[in-house]
This record gives C-alpha cells, structure tokens and sequence, in this order.
C-alpha cells in the first residue's frame, strides 16, 4: 500500500522520532540521577546545557516531540475512523502544516536565547 509513498515516510519519521524521544529521556533520567551521586558534577552538566549547540538540539526536541504527537494523532483517526484510512494521505499533509507553523512559533521561545549569547543583546 505504502510503496515509498507518504504513508511510508511518515511511518518511518514516526518511529525514528519515537527513538529520538526515547533516548532523550533515557539521558534525561541519567543527568538527574546525577544530582544523587555527585552534586557539583550535575552543575557542570547542566551549564553544559546553556550552550547554543545544545540550544539548537533543544529545537529539535520539540520538532520530535512535536511531529511524534501529532502523527499519533493521525494514526489514531486512520485507525479508528472509517474514512481514515482513505483520507490518510490528506491527514499527514495537514499534519506538516501544523508542523511547520508550531516549529515556526517555537523558534524564538526555544532559540532566542542562543541567538543573544551568541550575537548580542
């Protein structure tokens, strides 16, 4: 059915996006898990995090995040509803264009910082 078609694409971007948020979290729960062992150790990591780069793979976080929940979304309704599977192709579409605009809002609140560390106020 999918045949390298959107269907396809989107499955794949839905798991390699579900991976990327796991292995977030599993460093997530490692860098906390810090504040147990050595105190001081968990604020070099945590400044290490105020740096642009890791700014900038917070933004893609939140497009994982982002892309993840509102594909599930849309496997939800082609799964559950009758006219899903035939509308299939319209539902992702729309779900890149509520991507995009969600991305584009989230530049400033998630890049600002970086953007004035790195040129100025």
């Amino acid at each position: 059915m999918y045949r390298g078609r959107e269907g396809m694409w989107s499955w794949v971007a839905h798991r390699v996006t579900g991976v990327l948020i796991f292995f977030f979290l599993f460093v997530h729960v490692l860098d906390t898990a810090l504040v147990r062992v050595s105190p001081e150790a968990y604020d070099d990591v945590v400044a290490t995090y105020k740096t642009p780069i890791v700014a900038l793979l917070e933004y893609g976080l939140v497009a994982a995040i982002l892309f993840h929940a509102l594909n599930g979304l849309r496997i939800i309704a082609v799964d559950f509803w009758a006219k899903g599977p035939r509308l299939q192709k319209q539902m992702l579409w729309t779900v890149v264009g509520i991507w995009i605009v969600l991305m584009v809002g989230a530049l400033y609140p998630v890049l600002g910082h970086a953007v004035r560390d790195v040129f100025g106020s």
